[in-house]
């Protein structure tokens, strides 16, 4: 028996909890490299130092999954997204490659999304329509500014022109897509975040994130603090952006993701809902329902480690089941990230606990303003939004 045949085995075993349907299926691909570590960056992501070793890595992958696939075995795939690192950086052949492994091993949803982080520093013209004719359906383009000062702080291989040029080349290529920004940047003032939203709205980008730059542990800014807004002004950032945003046409439907009509991050949004995903590639995170567990999984996050474990035929550096007193606190971490809140029965659905186990803190959020409820749903307030780690923390 191989050695996720016998996980298998353990995952069926009766246990604690009784979960129905089993959520949407997500497939998440790590491809560990980049041109040069951003300092603000604590993802998995290695500095390519000589060759690439891309098709030792692909082979790796496809080993991976062929091993993942009795986890998952007849279960729809909703969304793929291929992110790193750059995964840009892999060739159009590679991609391709890639693609034509994961529907030959999975089934794949026939308005599966599939996306791709692109960054402009590794952009050439035609690049993009390549991954399109690959397969890729939406294309993620990593600009996080338009001010070259602000990007050169960033530690960004491209500039201000080469961001532009990306987005154009994104907008003739793919019929969604989306532009990443950063805001609360190092020296940042209020009326350079608006020259950067105005720019990125200009480009008509049918999906807008933009994200709060944190300090994060282990990354070069945190042993060398640069000196960013402080927390009145990016509150006010944070203001403006929403804002702006709306004026264009963008609604805000989760916390830092902003979307025209029809073209929200389907594979963000089953995250949001506490759905399902295998992760595959370095260091790749998976959390996989069973009828009476959750389970998630880490792989193997260092690149050389992962393709040699990968190869032998196990890429699994751990597996734990998720304690039953954990479930609520990790279902609304995400779920009230989305502007809408969620629908009452999800929770059960996706955790296998009665709506009991939220009902004190729901009570108290609801006292302190944090959210609003009916007898079906439960969303954020403004409050709650603004004060959203406020509001998490209630149901640790």
């Amino acid at each position: 028996m191989t050695p996720t045949a016998d996980l298998v085995q353990t995952y069926l075993r009766p246990g604690t909890l009784t979960l129905g349907a089993q959520p949407p299926l997500a497939l998440y691909v790590h491809l560990p490299w980049c041109l040069r570590k951003c300092p603000y960056c604590d993802f998995n992501s290695h500095e390519v130092q000589g060759e690439m070793p891309e098709q030792r890595y692909l082979d790796a992958l496809v080993a991976d999954l062929e091993a993942s696939l009795p986890l998952v075995w007849g279960r729809e795939v909703h969304s793929i997204f291929i992110g790193g690192g750059t995964p840009s950086l892999f060739s159009p052949r590679g991609i391709d490659r890639l693609l034509s492994d994961i529907r030959a091993r999975l089934k794949l949803a026939p308005d599966c999304e599939i996306t791709l982080e692109a960054n402009p520093g590794t952009f050439e013209k035609d690049r993009f329509r390549s991954f399109r004719d690959a397969g890729v359906t939406r294309l993620s383009v990593g600009v996080q500014s338009f001010d070259d000062a602000h990007l050169k702080a960033l530690g960004r291989v491209h500039d201000r022109a080469q961001a532009i040029a990306a987005i154009e080349e994104a907008q003739v290529a793919f019929d969604t897509f989306n532009v990443d920004l950063m805001y609360a940047l190092p020296g940042q003032a209020m009326g350079q975040l608006e020259a950067d939203l105005n720019q990125a709205i200009a480009l008509m980008p049918p999906h807008l994130s933009v994200y709060h730059l944190t300090i994060e542990p282990n990354t070069y800014f945190a042993k060398f603090p640069p000196r960013v807004p402080n927390e009145d002004l990016a509150y006010a950032m944070l203001d403006r952006i929403t804002e702006m945003t709306a004026a264009a046409g963008y609604g805000r439907y989760e916390v830092s993701a902003y979307a025209k009509q029809g073209h929200r991050c389907w594979h963000n949004v089953n995250y949001w809902e506490f759905g399902d995903y295998l992760g595959i590639g370095a260091g790749a995170h998976g959390k996989l329902s069973f009828p009476h567990r959750i389970v998630r999984q880490v792989k193997y996050r260092d690149p050389r480690l992962y393709m040699e474990n990968a190869l032998a035929g196990n890429a699994l550096a751990q597996s734990d089941e998720v304690a039953r007193e954990q479930l609520p606190f990790e279902f609304m971490l995400n779920a009230l990230r989305l502007r809408e809140g969620f629908a009452l029965h999800l929770f059960t659905e996706r955790t296998g606990l009665p709506i009991t186990a939220i009902q004190g803190p729901l009570q108290e959020a609801e006292q302190r303003g944090l959210v609003e409820r009916s007898l079906t749903h439960v969303k954020p307030t403004e409050r709650g939004f603004d004060f959203l780690s406020d509001l998490q923390q209630l149901f640790l």
